[in-house]
Order: structure tokens, then C-alpha cells, then sequence
């Protein structure tokens, strides 16, 4: 599981630009300034199949090898965790077995009810731009697949930085782009061309203080139907169906993940 110091700062604090019109610079929060998301992009995987989506995740990083990492990087126990884009708040039960407190934000309406239905902590209607919550009250931030897909991240940055008490750490969880075969999945598929290239994620989260981090994991499905299920669900036909037929019988494959983790100040 190697990390590697994307620079020499270990972190960094930005503060909202005032003429960003997106976040509040005063430190005043963000929803009393806004009625709607215009950062917000519905997920064509969970936001279509949210019912497909939980298989997925039950199926992904059996061995709690990415779990792990994300905790060496940022425990959360007895701390305050925020789950950013928490979609149908699949993972705040898990985080809620050790953190003191947590919160989902999510600006999907459609996913809202369903994470506020399955948790005992706060879900609120937000997003990475506008987290309805005053300054400093979190202490580790996890982005899992949502919203950090550089450039053009710097005022989701802002505001998760607004939200974190000093050294208090936010954790992006991202697809590593060069290693296991989703990855090779990923490198054929024109569905994945808005996430954007390892080298612009990679050189945006330099340029900011962070810390990649690669963890090697899997998905392993109970059946082989629901693994095909899934793969289309992620993927074109193009794409998924040759691999299915050059896999028969398989129920899974290899993943691997890049952390970013950057720490306020």
C-alpha cells in the first residue's frame, strides 16, 4: 500500500474567493445563500440503480484492505465524520460502528430519503460546493467517488476545508487509472472520460499539498448475474460484454484505488 508525498506541504488552507458567488467567504454557511446545486452532477451508476448500486457495494473491497487505508490515513474513531456525497448512505452505518458522530450530505433528492431512512446520524441536503454546516466541526472528511474529479475542484476544496477543525484530514477516495483491471476497464470506456486522466488528477492534487495513496482490492460478487449486472451498469456494452465473454465463469476482478488525503491547517 505505498503512499508518496504528492509535495513537500502536507497541507494547505484555501479560503472561498468572494467572486466565486459559491461559497460563503465570511464562513457564514453556504445553504442560506443558495436554493439549488449547480456543482451537482446525478451519478449515471447509483443515481439510475440505486437498488444495483447497493450489490456493488457490498461486493467491493471484501477484505477491508481500502477500509484500512482510508482509517491509517484518518482514524475516525470516537471523531466526527462527514460522508461527502453519501448517496443513499450506504456507508454511514459502517463509519457510525467506531466515529462518535457522522453526517451525510447529498444533493441527490431521490437518494436523500433512502440515507436518511437507514441512519441514526444526520443526513442533510448539500453538496461539495454548499455543506450546510458551520465552520470547523468536522474531523475527517471522506469524498468516495463524488465530486473531486480535478480540475475545477477549488471551491468543493474550500468549503470541505471551511468545515474540518484544524488537522483534521479529508480522505477522496478515486479510481486508480493505471492498476487492476478495472482500471484496464476504465482506460476503454467513453463513459469514464469525464473523470478526467490519472495525470491532470494526480498533478491537480499535487499542486495542493496532498497524499496519493494506492490500495490494491477486488470486487467479489455472491453470483456471476449480479457481477454482470454491475460491470453494465458501470460500463458501455461495448466494453463490458467482451470482457464478460473473454471471463467466463468469473465473479469478480481486481480493483485498485487512489486516495488523496489532505489535512487542514
Amino acid at each position: 500500500m505505498p503512499s508518496t508525498p504528492a509535495t513537500t506541504a502536507g497541507s494547505v488552507r484555501i479560503r472561498p474567493s468572494p467572486s466565486s458567488g459559491r461559497c460563503a467567504p465570511s464562513g457564514r454557511p453556504p445553504h442560506l445563500l443558495v436554493t439549488e446545486f449547480p456543482d451537482f452532477e446525478p451519478a449515471g451508476n447509483q443515481g439510475n440503480d440505486p437498488d444495483l448500486y447497493e450489490i456493488e457495494n457490498r461486493a467491493l473491497d471484501p477484505d477491508g484492505l481500502l477500509l484500512d487505508a482510508m482509517r491509517s490515513l484518518a482514524p475516525w474513531r470516537g471523531r466526527t465524520l462527514l460522508d461527502l456525497g453519501c448517496g443513499s448512505g450506504y456507508w454511514l452505518a459502517i463509519y457510525a460502528r467506531e466515529a462518535s458522530s457522522v453526517i451525510g450530505v447529498e444533493p441527490d433528492s431521490r437518494l436523500l430519503q433512502r440515507a436518511r431512512d437507514r441512519s441514526a446520524g444526520q443526513v442533510l441536503h448539500g453538496s461539495a460546493e454548499h455543506i450546510p454546516l458551520p465552520d470547523s466541526v468536522v474531523d475527517v472528511v471522506h469524498a468516495r467517488f463524488a465530486y473531486f474529479f480535478p480540475p475545477g475542484c477549488d471551491d468543493g476544496l474550500a468549503e470541505v476545508l471551511r468545515v474540518l477543525r484544524p488537522q483534521g484530514t479529508l480522505v477522496v477516495v478515486d479510481n486508480d487509472h493505471r492498476n487492476g483491471e478495472f482500471a484496464e476497464l476504465l482506460g476503454r470506456s467513453s463513459w469514464a472520460a469525464p473523470q478526467g486522466t490519472a495525470e491532470v488528477t494526480n498533478a491537480w492534487w499535487a499542486q495542493r499539498g496532498a497524499v496519493r495513496t494506492e490500495v490494491m482490492s477486488e470486487w467479489r460478487f455472491d453470483s456471476r448475474a449480479d457481477f454482470e449486472r454491475v460491470l453494465r451498469l458501470e460500463f458501455p456494452p461495448d466494453v463490458a460484454d467482451p470482457w464478460l465473454a473473454d471471463h467466463p465463469g468469473v465473479v469478480g476482478l481486481s480493483y485498485g484505488y487512489a486516495l488523496f488525503s489532505l489535512d487542514a491547517t
